[in-house]
């Protein structure tokens, strides 16, 4: 059977549009089973930070270093526009003492590392607008930073200091870039994710993997088998403002 030129310009047009219209969908779909959240065995993660093994290593920085690397986290000369993810602060700024006048003497001044606590109940998931930041069901407070307007909602919801904002473009100031995480945009929020990539892989965070004196540990909380609830078990903990009823679940032990 002879098809006609305008036949012909018709069954081409369609062949086109489905061929456009399955590349759509398969983007779409794509694009959803990256933000569905991993399927892991894990109910609930949660860190535990052994602060005594951590002051073992005076002025170390492998965490933060680890971190930076592997999420292209940006360094400023400027100290108005640093972004961190994760840092160290004296224990005292990080709890504060409220009449605890006879504390562990090693205790006062000693640098901890801190993050996003990843709460139970995250302030910051309820003030913002678009959704940009929402907490999976196994825990992790993430951020999707296509949907962030910039708003800094979220930075003053937090009170524990963990978001920064780009105020500037961080790309040109990226040592070296790690091309399998993306970068982010001058007027957007970060923040710790707590590496969900690497926990799609079975892999624990950056920060965890390297560790020197094994003072980070994380696992499930919801598993009375893992190392974190030995920890918990056994080991007095405390949390940063667990009166604010954010239920942080970042544990340290002191």
């Amino acid at each position: 059977m002879r098809v006609g030129r305008k036949e012909f310009l018709r069954l081409s047009g369609l062949s086109l549009l489905a061929l456009a219209g399955k590349k759509v969908v398969n983007a779409i779909t794509s694009a959803a089973q990256a933000n569905k959240p991993a399927t892991r065995p894990a109910k609930r993660w949660a860190m535990v930070i052994d602060i005594k093994r951590c002051l073992q290593e005076q002025g170390c920085t492998l965490c933060i270093n680890a971190c930076n690397q592997v999420h292209n986290v940006p360094r400023f000369q400027d100290r108005r526009h640093e972004v961190k993810w994760i840092w160290k602060e004296a224990f005292q700024h990080v709890f504060p003492p409220d009449g605890a006048e006879y504390m562990v003497a090693e205790l006062p001044g000693a640098p901890l590392p801190v993050f996003c606590n990843h709460c139970d109940n995250p302030p910051c998931v309820r003030v913002c607008p678009t959704q940009a930041t929402w907490r999976r069901e196994d825990g992790i407070v993430m951020m999707d930073w296509h949907r962030c307007i910039g708003c800094r909602y979220c930075v003053a919801g937090c009170p524990y200091g963990s978001r920064s904002f780009n105020w500037v473009d961080p790309r040109p100031h990226i040592a070296r870039l790690t091309p399998d995480f993306p970068t982010r945009a001058k007027g957007v929020v970060e923040k710790c994710t707590l590496c969900p990539e690497r926990l799609a892989e079975g892999r624990p965070p950056a920060c965890v993997e390297a560790c020197k004196p094994k003072a980070m540990v994380f696992g499930d909380l919801e598993d009375p088998a893992s190392e974190v609830r030995g920890l918990l078990n056994t080991r007095y903990a405390i949390r940063r403002k667990p009166e604010l009823g954010t239920r942080p679940q970042v544990y340290y032990l002191v």
